[in-house]
């Protein structure tokens, strides 16, 4: 899960405690159909993008797909997601793009795409990679 530090930060979504908060904001079709299939319990990473461009920490989803409230269309889902923790060293894109078994990340080859789908395999390598 991909947000601007500046506009919501990790730092911001620790201090929203257990309540968690809303995932929400999302208007690409392909992201939100990835916010649907979340199940409570699936844990994320979360990816600060532009500034920083990396991942820093780990929120899991408490509350499954439901109309997000800022959007006036009725088409696009937030999800409710609490904080877990940070990693101990922040994974930069830079050094994912190193990795050859990542290449096939989405956040490698649809950079754009907010919310994203990542393979077990995956989520261990960037567990090591972060010090989790």
């Amino acid at each position: 899960m991909k947000s601007e530090p500046d506009v919501w930060s990790i730092d911001q979504q620790k201090k929203a405690g257990g309540k968690g908060a809303p995932w929400d904001g999302v208007r690409n079709y392909q992201a939100a159909k990835n916010l649907k299939s979340m199940k409570v319990g699936d844990q994320c990473f979360f990816y600060h993008s532009n500034i920083g461009k990396e991942i820093v920490g780990v929120v899991e989803v408490i509350k499954e797909a439901y109309k997000d409230k800022t959007d006036k269309s009725g088409r696009f889902v937030a999800v409710t997601v609490k904080y877990l923790k940070k990693v101990n060293k922040p994974i930069t894109l830079e050094n994912i793009k190193k990795v050859k078994k990542l290449s096939h990340l989405s956040l490698i080859r649809q950079s754009r795409l907010s919310v994203m789908p990542i393979d077990s395999k995956s989520w261990k390598i960037l567990n090591k990679m972060g010090r989790i």
